[in-house]
């Protein structure tokens, strides 16, 4: 499992009710910028936009109960869900991504809004509000850092996972090129990389010996679903 260790954890907490074997090796963490954050809220927006439930972790909480009331949008279920947990009120759930994200708020009529992301991310829930005509401020609320693995995380390589969950390109990209991947496992041939969706899955070059699988839908549910795929019993 690449993801950031806090949401890693809540995974693998599902794969082990699933039968399954997690193993933690997170790429990168977030830092979070509460400051630019509470600037951007003390604007009083008339809506807010969250493409990830990292965002909303880095919302302090008493901005979260200053702003409860104002309506957010989020790209999906998960990351609505972590909206409503924190303090939100009036939370509208998404299509599962960006592009659709901005379809629906050109549908609703939201004029303006202010967008808090993450870094790196993917342009297409911005270029999709342009296109809408839809004003918006994007701040910034975290970016991820790269981690090390540390001598026990890389022995967790051996024996070899018979799959690999990306939930971004960014990690799909970090994995292919980090040293200890490279070294530790040698040619990829033969163990899964399940894709949070096909623009994740691009990330992946051919020739990497990787079998690679998308999700139906671009929700951990689903991308959870491909691990059933096949009989023989799994680890990852």
């Amino acid at each position: 499992m690449t993801r950031p260790l806090d949401s890693g954890r809540r995974t693998a907490e599902k794969l082990r009710q699933l039968g399954h074997e997690p193993v933690l090796l997170p790429l990168t963490q977030p830092r979070h910028h509460r400051e630019a954050v509470a600037e951007a809220l003390a604007t009083k927006p008339a809506a807010i936009a969250f493409t990830s439930a990292e965002a909303i972790r880095a919302v302090s909480p008493a901005d979260i109960e200053a702003h409860a009331k104002t309506p957010v949008f989020t790209v999906g279920e998960a990351s609505a869900e972590a909206a409503r947990k924190a303090g939100f009120l009036s939370v509208t759930a998404g299509p599962g991504t960006g592009e659709l994200l901005a379809q629906q708020l050109a549908e609703r009529g939201i004029g303006a809004l202010l967008y808090l992301a993450g870094s790196p991310r993917s342009p297409a829930f911005e270029e999709g509000l342009v296109k809408a005509g839809i004003r918006f401020q994007t701040v910034t609320a975290y970016d991820m850092q790269e981690t090390e693995w540390s001598s026990a995380e890389l022995e967790s390589l051996s024996p070899r996972p018979d799959a690999v969950l990306f939930y971004s390109r960014h990690a799909a990209r970090l994995f292919l090129s980090h040293k200890d991947v490279s070294q530790r496992l040698g040619h990829l041939s033969g163990i899964r990389a399940l894709c949070l969706s096909a623009q994740v899955a691009e990330a992946i070059p051919a020739g990497t010996g990787l079998d690679v699988a998308v999700a139906a839908n671009p929700t951990e549910d689903d991308l959870l679903l491909l691990l059933s795929s096949r009989l023989e019993p799994k680890s990852l």
